[in-house]
This record gives structure tokens, C-alpha cells and sequence, in this order.
């Protein structure tokens, strides 16, 4: 088992109680058309993640097509989450060079998601602020519509 291996099997187990495979261990071979339709990812974004560095290495068949597994279903889960924080991809591809070069990178990994829940705070409390001025929009135009109508004078 390589370093990114077992790495990778902590993670994954985190990941997949998240989220339901839609083959059982040991049957989990995937094309890149069904990793496409499950994820809602495009082919062309899943040979994009490889062709930088954001998806391990993915396994070929003996004709060249690519054969995902759970474990990289697992990654991509975790990689769509890192997306929806906002997270740049550079950052998404360091840390996933840290991952595949062991755990002595734990404390920069740590780091580089500390980093990235704190934007992610922040963001929340701006769209929390925006959310009451909305709100308080709502319930203006509520109550304006809900007050008697005044006489003509």
C-alpha cells in the first residue's frame, strides 16, 4: 500500500459515510461517463483534475480507459466540498500533493484548511448580514401591504 493509499483510506473513510456508493468495495470500477453523470462533473473536468494534479493517479484498463474506484468518488466528494468554499484550485492541488507525499505534511494540510474555513466564516457572517437587510426588506414591503389604505385628503 503506497502512502497515498493509506492516507487516502482515512480520508475516504470520512467521505464515504457521507455519501452512498453506487457499487459495493470490490466492485467499483467506474467509466469517466458514469463518474461524469454521478458527480455532475464533465468528462472534460475530470481529465482536467488528473491533467493537473488535483485527482490521484486513476487506474487504466489494459485499452487505456480510465477506471475510477469508491476511493476516487470518495476524493471528488471531498474536492466538490473544497470548491463550494470557495478554495482556488492551486490551493486544491497543493493540498492534494501534500496528501500524496505522507503524513508528515499533516500540519500544512491542517493549515491550508484552517485557512480556508476562516474565509468561509467570514463569507457566512457577510451573507448572514446580507440575509437581515433582506429580511428587513421583506417585512417592510409586508407590512405596507398589510396597513389600511390611507384616505385621500
Amino acid at each position: 500500500m503506497t502512502v497515498m493509499e493509506s492516507t487516502s483510506v482515512r480520508t475516504d473513510a470520512c467521505a464515504s459515510a457521507l455519501r452512498a456508493h453506487p457499487r459495493p468495495e470490490g466492485q467499483d470500477r467506474y467509466t469517466i461517463s458514469e463518474v461524469a453523470a454521478f458527480t455532475g462533473l464533465t468528462a472534460h473536468t475530470l481529465r482536467w483534475y488528473e491533467r493537473i494534479g488535483l485527482m490521484p493517479h486513476v487506474d487504466r484498463s489494459h485499452t487505456g480507459q480510465r477506471r475510477f474506484t469508491n476511493r476516487d468518488l470518495d476524493w471528488l466528494a471531498f474536492v466538490s466540498k473544497l470548491r463550494l468554499t470557495g478554495m482556488p484550485v492551486a490551493d486544491m492541488v497543493r493540498y492534494a500533493e501534500l496528501l500524496r507525499e505522507g503524513e508528515h505534511t499533516f500540519e500544512e494540510r491542517q493549515e491550508l484548511l484552517e485557512s480556508t474555513r476562516r474565509d468561509v466564516r467570514t463569507r457566512i457572517a457577510e451573507l448572514q448580514d446580507t440575509l437581515a437587510v433582506l429580511d428587513h426588506k421583506i417585512d417592510f414591503y409586508a407590512s405596507a401591504r398589510r396597513a389600511p389604505e390611507r384616505p385621500c385628503s
